[in-house]
């Protein structure tokens, strides 16, 4: 079994993973915190992330037979990509979560996961396994922990003290008995600088977020109208958020990715608000083919620009003129929206000042 991990961990490198990992099932700690957390309603409307009970926590319970759990990351930061904090300086342009700049990381990552699944059966032949890369009631961050990929930051991500936090997370599940790694210590520290730039105060606490409060969530996961109080603190980011780690001294370490699946694609790095308002449903589906944004559809995706627009209009750095081509675009744009959306537009043209 030694000998086993460390072919795994070789394999791992060989498919791109920059980091692998192996760690028991254990999870008692993680799991009260899970339900605290989930008591207290911080999930928001992510109705499935008590759906499963402790199935989350408990991971033999959700594959039997798992003994083990083998952690990888592998990093999404695309080389060319825009500095996040230049462009919250620059209202006409919006911003979109780094981590979806390029394609889809569920379908790219599970493939190298079940390669990886495959080569370990051509060692040991058939064996009990399951692979997954956010799509099950799986508590990635503290498995990755555990396996000493890196620690949880304050923020709630992983952070590692050579790669920074700008990287995804996958894991298989197994029954084979692998000899364990050493858990990552904690190198936080004092430093608050994610608590400190957050918005929205959604990181309520140490390694805690009420998503009804971040961002990411309310341009994601949520898919009703975006609450009034946030809209404002929403700014120009119209997919997500990436302040905490934009700000966290580990991420000096950060690495670009390799992976040309994650390189920028269509014009998403800094696009211009005036010109995402052109796009009707068929062209938005048909760009976002292939990427993370199209699962949270057109009415959401045009709320948010709604919402960033309306910052935009209300923005000292915009000129007039770029105040009334967006005026414009957005009152095209009411015609073809939803009566959600249309609020959203609504808020949007009342942002609007005069220089």
């Amino acid at each position: 079994m030694q000998e086993l991990a460390g072919q795994i961990k070789n394999w791992a490198a060989e498919l791109g993973f920059q980091q692998a990992g192996i760690t028991d099932t254990r999870l008692e700690e993680h799991e009260k915190w899970l339900f605290e957390w989930l008591d207290q309603g911080c999930h928001g409307d992510m109705e499935w992330m008590q759906r499963h009970g402790t199935k989350r926590s408990r991971p033999a319970e959700l594959v039997e037979g798992t003994r083990r759990v083998i952690s990888v990351r592998m990093d999404y930061l695309p080389p060319a990509a825009s500095d996040v904090m230049e462009m919250l300086k620059q209202p006409a342009i919006g911003i979109i979560s780094r981590y979806a700049l390029g394609r889809d990381y569920h379908k790219i990552m599970r493939k190298r996961l079940q390669t990886l699944a495959n080569k370990i059966t051509t060692v040991v032949g058939t064996f009990g396994y399951r692979v997954f890369v956010d799509s099950a009631p799986v508590l990635e961050k503290p498995l990755a922990e555990k396996a000493g990929l890196g620690w949880v930051g304050k923020h709630s991500n992983v952070l590692n003290r050579t790669a920074g936090s700008w990287f995804f997370l996958g894991e298989i599940y197994t029954d084979l008995p692998l000899p364990l790694d050493t858990a990552s210590n904690d190198h936080c520290g004092d430093c608050t600088r994610c608590i400190d730039i957050c918005p929205t105060a959604a990181i309520v606490g140490e390694r805690k977020v009420d998503a009804r409060r971040c961002i990411s969530y309310l341009t994601i996961e949520n898919k009703g109208p975006i609450p009034i109080e946030f809209r404002k603190a929403i700014g120009n980011r119209i997919y997500g958020c990436d302040d905490c780690q934009a700000v966290c001294p580990w991420n000096r370490f950060a690495q670009s990715t390799a992976e040309s699946d994650f390189n920028i694609r269509q014009p998403l790095d800094a696009p211009l608000l005036h010109e995402l308002l052109n796009w009707d449903e068929a062209e938005f589906l048909q760009r976002m083919t292939g990427s993370a944004i199209r699962r949270i559809g057109y009415q959401s995706w045009q709320r948010n620009l709604a919402v960033a627009c309306g910052n935009a209009l209300a923005a000292i750095q915009l000129s007039q003129p770029e105040k009334l081509e967006l005026l414009a675009a957005l009152d095209t744009y009411r015609h073809n929206s939803c009566e959600m959306v249309c609020e959203h537009i609504d808020w949007a043209l009342a942002q609007f000042q005069l220089d």
